[in-house]
């Protein structure tokens, strides 16, 4: 587990990359950080993911405008700001390097997913749907803003999750994904956790709720597996 640079021909840009143990090469999985940044929180779901067996990678998506830049929960002007200031082609283009990355690495085999949560949830629907032959699977956790538009472009199964009282994503907006997936017959499952708020699945902000977090988690690992250890 370790902080390493991913090459592009934007330049190089960190990424925090969490390996299984054990013999042989491994399916990979993106994480996507929320606007807060490349934190402690995204650092341990890699390192959870890599305790499934995956090998997990999360780029610093910031990097563009300065190397480590994080701000803390209760920072959300802030962390507002540094999502305004990514740019979806570069976002792409950056996922697109890390998952180049993955692909020369011997200690990777086949398939790659991706999930990512706040921001990163957004980014994982837009990547799934404009790198859609890379991704085999995409689990967005409370993406605001995701954009349904591109929805015919999706190939791989998906699997979202939202909070039912989250300020910041309107239900209505849930069930217009909801419909647009239905209506390009998409492999895909949305879940809606009773009561919960956004950031429901982060366990060092105060709207994280035990319950739908370990819920989740039990989900996402069966889909992953399903698509990816095949």
């Amino acid at each position: 587990m370790e902080m390493i640079e991913v090459p592009t021909s934007a330049g190089a840009f960190p990424a925090f990359l969490a390996r299984p143990t054990g013999e042989g090469p491994a399916p990979a999985v993106l994480v996507i950080m929320e606007a807060f940044g490349l934190n402690a929180h995204i650092k341990d779901v890699a390192r959870r993911l890599a305790a499934e067996g995956y090998v997990a990678l999360a780029p610093d998506l910031y990097w563009r405008g300065g190397k480590g830049r994080t701000v803390r929960y209760d920072q959300l002007p802030e962390a507002i700001a540094l999502m305004q200031s990514l740019k979806d082609d570069e976002v792409v283009a950056d996922v697109a390097g890390a998952i180049a990355y993955l692909e020369r690495q011997p200690f990777v085999r086949g398939d790659i997913g991706i999930t990512g949560f706040c921001m990163g949830g957004r980014v994982t629907f837009l990547v799934a749907c404009e790198l859609a032959d890379k991704i085999k699977a995409a689990a967005p956790f409370y993406g605001g803003g995701i954009p349904i538009e591109r929805t015919a472009k999706l190939k791989a199964p998906l699997l979202a999750f939202f909070g039912e009282d989250d300020p910041f994503i309107p239900l209505d907006t849930v069930e217009q994904l909801k419909a647009e997936l239905a209506r390009h017959r998409k492999d895909a499952e949305v879940v809606v956790y009773p009561k919960a708020p956004h950031g429901f699945f982060c366990n060092e902000r105060d709207s994280y709720r035990p319950e739908a977090a370990r819920d989740a988690w039990e989900r996402l690992r069966t889909f992953l597996a399903t698509h990816l250890k095949r």
